[in-house]
């Protein structure tokens, strides 16, 4: 019974049953493509070496010895690991073997630079471009590639480099012979794999080494643990039992889950530095501080005696009866709407819990968002994951709403909402949304838990009325905005590449599709703002609502796969060569300086290829998200790259002829684009003339929808892609 509080896999029904049995099936359901299969007999040492890497939970520190040396000794060495969750205090040991190679020690992409000189010297001294800190250190192996004059140092050998500064390093060669630096060169972060010498379990416990510190208020904590979980293992090898509790708690059961299920990565793929070796945690600040009667501390036949055997059964009673308001059910929703239903939280009387997502489920959330399945794709997240929830406790009072929390869904959450609630937990991906619960839980003094992720990085924080600050009191410091002479038509580093990208997504598929509607909304009344405004944004605005209506729009998919094809070709081809045509290769500026020096970069157009992935990863995400916006149905076999190759081919691409005279910025100091300006009132109403006749061609009640960026399979792939392909 006492499982129950600390494994989602189990239910009421399979007490009494094996646990690995009772088990397989919702794990198989989490992924068919994975083979899992049972053992419930004795387990072998020979069993162990069918396999690359062995996690043990519930095993003897005797038994833990005898398996730990078979496959530390055997041939290959198979990873092992150990993790034990004992009450509030937890323990995890990692034995990967001898000589265990990790090829990517943080997973991070390598560092780069961009070149501004190099010295004839012994050692060189190699000075980069001043906008970006350099983000190498001393010992670092890096490759130089691009380089003009010095072009000994293009070979692509790996050398190492040390006194590393901001702006500038020493290259441990001798470059006196060499030729003399001219211009251009990146310099590029060479990984370098780590050989870690992993001890057998019976050699760490004597001698561990340095431990892992989680808590740097705990730096006595790890040795008196690492002592204690010896002492209980010798407890328990001698007399069959623990001492007293026997508790495994649901948040400790999957803080050390997901810890461990990230040592098994690492141990199969060589990618992150593992835990080496011991690592201990505890959280005995959880512990009640007011004295409470043994009595309170009695089972109860329950599937919470776990939790009551440690904190007791008021407060187990406070759990049951608490409102919580979870917003957002994707990836962390998922985690937390499982923990608070494995808690009881809620699960009483006068519990409500309430959970709130306006999405809906797609397949790529299946890999990370563990209560949908392959049948719930295209159903609301929150209503899929309230039923799961209640399938794993039944108890569980839970509301699933499709309303997103901010200011224009006030009248749902509304102040007596937010006075009920016990506590909100936040399960959002952007700030904006952050920020506004923050300001209502500040508002109604409500405890809030924040939290977010990137990849195997994750950040927590705890917002307590009157104790600790709130989630918006402190931010962080606002990132240097990129000139947009450099994002248009200079990027020289992938973060110009990605907000490139951005600013276009937005522009084609949020910003345009929005003005279009509310042109439609109103025809006379939007006519009267751009004739008082009688400015250069307002000519921008019926520019591009007339080039969307007219010029480019779209009525078939095979329309949406043109447009696509040419926005390629605009982007990739046609801007690359109008820029080069204007600033050839040899330009200079007015000083006489060459004009295509660090950290511009001379650019070469992209010739379309219906063979590179990458051009139709960019065709089909575009024209499918085009397409949506124009309320046109997505056949299937746009995801056919034969298929699309052939609608691709049916397109016919201008020849590209260069302009003279364009005005391209290339001041570094502007942070927007100069949009000109208008002196005459007769340009915008030419421009409204041509849309009142477009207008009048459209369908009776057409309205585009406007896309805005979120984590989306095509919404990322296109800006993916775009950076990726502009880089």
């Amino acid at each position: 019974m006492w499982d129950l509080s600390s494994s989602f896999v189990f239910s009421e029904n399979d007490v009494g049953k094996n646990r690995a049995l009772a088990s397989l099936q919702k794990l198989q359901e989490l992924n068919n493509a994975v083979v899992i299969s049972t053992l419930t007999t004795t387990l072998t040492k020979q069993k162990l070496s069918d396999f690359q890497a062995v996690v043990f939970t519930d095993i003897s520190l005797e038994k833990s010895l005898e398996y730990n040396d078979y496959c530390h000794n055997h041939q290959p060495p198979i990873s092992f690991i150990k993790t034990e969750v004992r009450g509030l205090f937890g323990t995890v040991f990692c034995d990967f073997g001898p000589k265990f190679t990790v090829f990517d020690v943080d997973g991070e992409e390598p560092h780069t630079g961009i070149i501004a000189s190099i010295s004839n010297d012994n050692p060189a001294l190699v000075s980069c471009v001043d906008d970006e800190r350099l983000e190498f250190e001393d010992g670092d192996l890096v490759v130089f590639s691009e380089i003009q004059g010095m072009k000994e140092l293009n070979d692509g050998k790996p050398r190492k480099i040390k006194s590393v500064r901001p702006y500038s390093f020493t290259l441990e060669e001798d470059t006196t012979n060499f030729g003399t630096y001219v211009k251009g060169g990146i310099v590029t972060q060479v990984k370098q794999p780590k050989v870690l010498n992993f001890k057998p379990l019976r050699a760490a416990l004597k001698d561990p080494g340095d431990f892992l510190l989680s808590d740097f208020s705990k730096f006595d904590h790890p040795p008196l643990l690492h002592i204690a979980f010896q002492a209980l293992n010798r407890f328990i090898c001698e007399f069959g039992r623990f001492p007293v509790a026997r508790a495994v708690l649901n948040p400790m059961a999957a803080m050390f889950g997901g810890i461990v299920g990230q040592e098994v990565v690492k141990a199969c793929s060589g990618k992150f530095h593992p835990l080496f070796q011991f690592f201990y945690f505890d959280s005995v600040e959880s512990l009640p501080v007011e004295p409470l009667d043994p009595i309170d501390f009695k089972p109860l036949n329950s599937r919470y005696d776990a939790q009551i055997s440690v904190f007791g059964s008021k407060l187990q009673k406070n759990l049951e009866d608490a409102k919580v308001f979870i917003v957002g059910s994707g990836a962390l929703g998922c985690e937390f709407l499982k923990n608070v239903a494995l808690m009881g939280v809620s699960c009483g009387s006068q519990g409500q819990l309430t959970i709130t997502d306006d999405d809906v489920i797609e397949k790529s959330n299946l890999s990370r968002q563990f209560l949908f399945r392959d049948w719930n794709i295209g159903q609301a997240k929150s209503t899929v994951a309230a039923s799961a929830a209640v399938s794993i406790n039944p108890q569980l009072k839970i509301e699933a709403l499709q309303n997103r929390v901010g200011p224009e869904t006030e009248c749902v959450f509304n102040d007596d909402f937010w006075e009920n609630l016990t506590v909100v937990i936040n399960a959002l991906d952007n700030v904006n949304a952050r920020l506004y619960v923050d300001q209502r839980c500040l508002y109604f003094q409500k405890p809030l838990l924040e939290s977010g992720t990137l990849g195997a990085k994750c950040n927590t924080q705890m917002v307590i009325p009157h104790l600790t600050e709130n989630y918006g009191a402190s931010r962080d410091p606002t990132e240097k905005q990129a000139p947009m002479c450099t994002v248009h038509s200079f990027p020289h580093n992938i973060d110009h590449c990605l907000t490139w990208a951005r600013s276009e997504f937005e522009g084609l598929l949020e910003k345009t599709p929005a003005e279009v509607n509310a042109y439609l909304s109103n025809p006379s009344e939007y006519a009267t703002a751009m004739r008082n405004a009688a400015d250069a944004q307002a000519k921008d605005n019926l520019e591009r609502i007339l080039q969307c209506l007219e010029q480019e729009k779209c009525e078939t998919f095979q329309d949406c796969v043109t447009w696509a094809r040419l926005r390629f070709e605009d982007y990739f081809v046609n801007r690359v060569k109008q820029l080069t045509f204007t600033f050839p290769e040899d330009a200079t500026t007015s000083t006489g300086a060459p004009f295509w020096s660090a950290p511009k970069r001379f650019p070469h157009p992209l010739q379309f290829s219906t063979t590179d992935p990458s051009h139709l990863q960019f065709i089909m995400a575009a024209s499918i998200l085009r397409a949506e916006t124009f309320g046109i149905p997505v056949p299937d076999w746009v995801k056919n790259t034969k298929m699309l190759a052939k609608a691709v081919e049916k397109v016919i691409v201008p020849d590209f002829q260069p302009k003279e005279g364009v005005n391209i910025e290339t001041d570094e100091k502007a942070t927007s684009l100069s949009t000109g300006s208008v002196d005459d009132a007769a340009v915008i109403n030419e421009l409204l003339f041509k849309l009142e006749r477009c207008r009048n061609n459209l369908p009776s009640g057409f309205r585009m929808k406007p896309i805005q960026f979120e984590k989306k399979p095509y919404n990322q792939l296109l800006m993916e892609v775009n950076a990726n392909v502009i880089s």
